[in-house]
């Protein structure tokens, strides 16, 4: 070898091993860390501790263990010469079979799993980084000319096994490089003080005043007479219909005020300067923007699951002089223990309803029975499909409203049911009705007491409606200012009477979280330390690590993940990307999902969805429905438009056909309207076109009374299953007599069924039998 090769080996290895120092420095693993190196890193993490410590609350618990389950190792490439043959050409070629069995022992080695432990590298992570640095040191065309030289030194007897550790650690650091940033993703991830997170909010001496009382109390009426009477406002509301009705009242009363929701901006001003008042859905309220008012409406809202978020945002981050909050008393306590870490006090208004209920002591027992002014509640739409055509097959009309059809359909059947000159007289409706809508309504009756719902953890489960939901429906039996000043509440079964007047009797759980939800600006800096994570992979491991404090949760994510999932093959930067991804959508709906697809991908190819593109993707112009299913597709079209639409003020040069869409949708809104207004008749096409499935889909019963979908609260109601049908009018009277209740109807029917078929099974047997002796009688007459 020349003397200039030499140098230059020389020259290069003195430069890895320098390298190799750091290394060994930051995995805290070796004696050959240079002493100012180490005393340097030493004082760095002792530094970050400090800070930490004085920005916690004050919750000293531990730092929480993070769910390595989540973290996804990071592919290295193996066919790369990092050095060429630099350790090779210094030591000697390495046999792989020896550098085989020399790896293994290292793996077994209990004190090496420990000090992995202790800096990360728990069994799942360990076993993992194991089985990536094998494979790296066995296939990579040239090592590193360090760890190929400390691998030839155990190789040929003259290192310790152990020494292979610091190198093992680096190569675990690149395959999951959350691992050297733990301290700053724990930082970032803690939630633990919130109402630090809106300085502007915390320097305003804010008055709150928290107006709480029932359903129809007026508890929002003097909210809202505060509002009109400041020189600036903000109303905050959980959906677009409270939005636009405040919106119209205070335009009416001579208070200009704008409009602000997902998919919708209206100013009053000709020229477009902002007013000084605002009805926005909560979501969107601007937490910059002074106000001299701001009205938070139902503040129960504010422990949902998905969206109480966004009431914890409002309540600690609005810039306004008074902040009113309205919603049930149930929540006045928790109010003020969270107002207690601002240091701002709640002054509480109770209100009492104006227009009584009262729950009756009779089932409603059959449609026969209804009355003008009654609302059967269903917490299905198959259920509303097979009542409203019912309760028309008996004559009467009926107004359909539920959570699906655009606000101006449910505005329209509102109208419809309220009109005291027009024949519909009676509503069939979800639990849509249990806000956003003024109704005048006599007698609220409900055909159930299960509905589905999402826990905190994303599972849909099927269970009694709640203490609040249940007054928070029974509350529009009656209202101030309409022709019913009394209210009534019952149920269509007589079982689930006694369950309902047991839920009623209840008082309110009173509200104790509040919700929490990662920020755009958190994830850039999640990004920032694991760039090649995917979105959905970097909220994971956020709300893994995350810390709150007793009175927060994290709120569920999954909807956030699931449109993650979907277009993370599509490239856009991250910020882009979470926008996407807190777009309000159906993930139910196919043609939805299918949308919002290619709406990524278009975005991502910078080519501006024109207005002649929308209407070739949902095929306009649309004709009426002709069944149920054209209705469904109608309104899952009008939600790709509202897509359209909450996108456009986000990415206006790419989404800026916004008036001739909302053109569009208005069109097929009144297209939704008339097919609903025709409903019975959708719902008997749509019977003719699958007889089969006729009575399974509608729950259609062939006599004067009905057994819907049951909501029980025991076992009826967690199976949520429709009841059969009853095929014979004497089963229909026992059940209306209460002499055989609808389970005991069932479970002689699957008897009798069970009978039939074991007299099918013996007659058959029978049938056999006869046939083999009369074969064996022609057997013997032909040998005769």
């Amino acid at each position: 070898m020349s003397v200039n090769r030499c140098l230059t080996l020389f020259s290069r290895l003195q430069r890895h091993f320098h390298h190799r120092t750091a290394c060994i420095g930051a995995a805290g693993g070796s004696c050959h860390v240079s002493a100012g190196s180490g005393l340097l890193r030493g004082q760095h993490r002792a530094g970050s501790v400090v800070v930490c410590s004085r920005t916690v609350s004050s919750d000293h618990s531990p730092p929480k263990a993070p769910d390595t389950s989540l973290f996804v190792p990071v592919s290295l490439k193996t066919d790369l010469a990092v050095d060429g043959s630099v350790g090779a050409e210094l030591t000697q070629q390495l046999n792989k079979d020896e550098l085989l069995k020399i790896l293994n022992r290292f793996y077994k080695r209990k004190e090496m799993q420990k000090l992995a432990s202790d800096h990360g590298l728990d069994a799942r992570l360990f076993h993992q980084a194991f089985i990536s640095f094998r494979k790296y040191a066995l296939e990579v065309t040239g090592l590193p000319a360090d760890l190929h030289i400390i691998l030839s030194d155990i190789c040929c007897g003259a290192g310790h096994i152990d020494d292979i550790y610091p190198y093992f650690m680096r190569h675990a650091k690149q395959i999951f490089p959350m691992l050297d940033c733990m301290d700053d993703l724990r930082k970032i991830s803690d939630l633990r003080v919130p109402a630090n997170w809106y300085p502007e909010a915390r320097v305003i001496e804010r008055k709150v005043i928290f107006h709480a009382g029932p359903t129809n109390s007026g508890k929002t009426y003097h909210a809202i007479q505060r509002y009109l009477a400041a020189k600036s406002g903000v109303y905050c509301g959980p959906l677009k219909l409270l939005a636009h009705e405040i919106f119209e009242k205070s335009n009416n009363a001579g208070v200009p005020c704008d409009l602000v929701t997902g998919e919708e901006r209206t100013f009053v001003n000709v020229e477009g300067r902002a007013s000084d008042h605002v009805a926005c859905t909560i979501e969107m309220c601007s937490v910059n923007t002074p106000y001299e008012v701001a009205v938070i409406d139902e503040i129960q809202m504010i422990r949902d699951p998905a969206r109480g978020w966004a009431w914890t945002r409002a309540l600690l981050g609005l810039c306004a002089e008074e902040i009113h909050i309205c919603g049930e008393p149930a929540a006045i306590d928790f109010v003020k223990e969270l107002m207690f870490t601002t240091g701002e006090e709640v002054e509480v208004n109770t209100y009492q309803r104006l227009t009584p209920f009262s729950i009756l002591d009779q089932a409603v027992e059959s449609l026969d029975n209804l009355r003008p002014g009654d609302c059967i509640v269903c917490f299905s739409k198959n259920d509303i499909y097979s009542i409203s055509r019912q309760i028309e097959a008996r004559g009467l009309e009926c107004a359909v409203i539920y959570g699906s059809l655009p606000p101006g359909t449910k505005l329209s059947q509102a109208k419809k049911f309220n009109d005291p000159d027009d024949p519909c007289n009676i509503l069939v409706a979800t639990d849509a009705i249990g806000m956003g809508l003024n109704l005048s309504i006599k007698r609220i009756i409900f055909n159930s007491l299960v509905k589905p719902s999402i826990n905190e953890k994303g599972e849909k489960q099927m269970e009694t409606i709640s203490t609040s939901q249940a007054l928070q429906i029974a509350g529009r039996a009656g209202r101030f200012s309409s022709k019913f000043t009394e209210g009534e509440v019952t149920t269509m079964y007589r079982d689930d009477l006694l369950v309902l007047k047991e839920i009623l009797s209840h008082s309110v759980d009173p509200i104790q979280t509040a919700g929490l939800h990662p920020t755009a600006e958190q994830l850039e800096m999640f990004a920032y330390h694991l760039p090649d994570a995917t979105l959905s992979n970097l909220v994971d491991i956020f709300v893994s690590l995350s810390q709150v404090d007793g009175l927060y949760f994290v709120c569920n994510i999954d909807d956030f993940k699931f449109l993650a999932d979907m277009i993370q093959h599509i490239p856009l930067n991250l910020r882009s990307r979470y926008v996407f991804c807190t777009a309000p959508i159906n993930k139910k709906q196919t043609f939805v999902c299918t949308s919002f697809l290619k709406f990524a991908r278009q975005f991502s190819r910078d080519e501006p969805l024109t207005f002649d593109w929308i209407c070739r993707h949902i095929s306009w112009p649309l004709a009426e429905p002709k069944n149920i299913k054209d209705l469904v597709h109608l309104e899952a079209v009008h939600d790709v438009l509202d897509l359209y639409l909450w996108l456009s003020y986000r990415f206006m040069d790419m989404f800026p056909e916004t008036a001739l869409v909302r053109q569009i949708q208005q069109e097929l809104d009144d297209i939704i309207q008339q097919g609903v207004r025709n409903i019975t008749r959708l719902i008997r096409a749509t019977d003719k076109a699958v007889p089969g499935q006729a009575t399974v889909k509608s729950g259609v019963a062939g006599s004067s009374d009905l057994i819907s979908s049951r909501g029980q609260s025991g076992q009826r109601g967690q199976s949520g299953q429709k009841g059969e049908m009853m095929n014979s009018s004497l089963a229909g009277r026992l059940v209306r007599d209460g002499l055989l209740t609808p389970d005991l109807l069932r479970q002689l029917q699957r008897e009798w069924s069970k009978d039939q078929k074991q007299d099918d099974t013996t007659r058959n047997a029978h049938g056999t039998e006869h046939h083999h002796n009369n074969n064996k009688g022609k057997s013997k007459k032909k040998k005769k």
